[in-house]
């Protein structure tokens, strides 16, 4: 199998993580990267270097105002006296459709959902390249890959057209779906992160062409709190084009199993082509951000599962953090899949 990573991704080092009015570490650490790539290397894949696409792929699900900022943001928000190295907002709004400040304080504010996404010096070419990475990859399975990995770091799917949150800037999987219904498939996103991909719900909450399908533990009292639920289904054109399947805390690998197959069914029914993973591996029961408790054993039959569906299957990083396990949770996925 294929992969595909750039070294700028390393770039990114946040230092900084709020929880619980508690500051701590951040665990999006490039140190990530190095036990990613053994894990995809152990399981036989190949890495390549992507193209620099340019902005257009990123734009065309990106607002070009989201952009400017995370582009400029950094710079000017060290003009500002006694300012910290990264930029963290202090203050949000209460819409949407508040006024757009002129502030690098404000803005940061309007762009970034919350304290999980400090954005330091080398964040916008971190970002940029993990998005690269994703474009690479969806341009390889449209020219007839049949399966492929994106070590795409930073993740992406919290990140919503013009909002930064959860350790994300930009939506990787979200971009990639869109570059391959651009070249003529019918994608649909299966999101297998502890978390809740709502950005990416987000970014195709209106839309019938692009299917979102979400497995996560139940967000009634995990993050990210406001979105994931089930009766979120999309709205207008989107109504019945997104699939959320939140999971009791600490489901193992049957129950979550069993939601796959509810997942599949769906995603048949869309007539997808195509078929990309926003593969996180944070439902392990031993991940540092834990709320399901999927086991080394289970990715491995999730992979089967995947590879026993039969669609082409383009794999984007998004979670999994720091541990013992991490780099052999995506060695069982991803060998899962092959000896489907």
């Amino acid at each position: 199998m294929k992969a595909i990573f750039d070294e700028r991704q390393r770039k990114h080092d946040p230092k900084h993580f709020m929880a619980n009015g508690t500051l701590y570490p951040n665990p999006e650490q490039p140190a990530r990267v190095e036990v990613l790539h053994a894990g995809a290397e152990e399981a036989g894949c190949t890495f390549l270097d992507p193209g620099d696409h340019g902005l257009g792929p990123i734009a065309a699900l990106h607002t070009a105002e989201y952009l400017v900022f995370l582009e400029t943001i950094h710079t000017r928000w060290s003009r500002i006296a006694e300012a910290a190295d990264e930029v963290i907002p202090n203050i949000h709004p209460d819409r949407r459709t508040a006024s757009y400040p002129r502030s690098a304080v404000g803005q940061a504010g309007f762009h970034q959902a919350d304290t999980s996404c400090p954005i330091a010096a080398h964040t916008w070419e971190s970002a940029y390249w993990s998005a690269q990475s994703a474009i690479e990859g969806a341009d390889l399975m449209a020219q007839g890959e049949q399966a492929l990995y994106v070590l795409s770091r930073p993740p992406g799917h919290h990140a919503f057209c013009d909002l930064a949150g959860g350790f994300c800037f930009l939506n990787n999987t979200a971009i990639a779906a869109e570059r391959l219904r651009m070249a003529g498939l019918r994608p649909a996103i299966l999101d297998i992160d502890v978390h809740h991909g709502n950005g990416t719900q987000g970014i195709f909450h209106e839309r019938s062409d692009v299917l979102t399908v979400s497995i996560h533990a139940d967000p009634v009292r995990f993050y990210p709190f406001f979105w994931g639920h089930a009766h979120e289904r999309g709205e207008g054109a989107g109504l019945g084009y997104n699939l959320n399947l939140p999971l009791p805390r600490g489901t193992g690998d049957d129950d979550y199993l069993a939601t796959l197959e509810t997942a599949f069914a769906h995603i048949r029914a869309f007539g997808a082509d195509v078929l990309v993973v926003a593969l996180g591996l944070d439902a392990h029961e031993n991940d540092p951000l834990k709320g399901l408790a999927v086991t080394t054993p289970g990715f491995a039959r999730i992979g089967e599962a995947i590879g026993r569906f039969g669609l082409p299957t383009l794999f984007v990083q998004e979670g999994g953090y720091l541990s013992v396990d991490l780099g052999h949770n995506l060695t069982s996925v991803l060998n899962g899949y092959k000896n489907a």
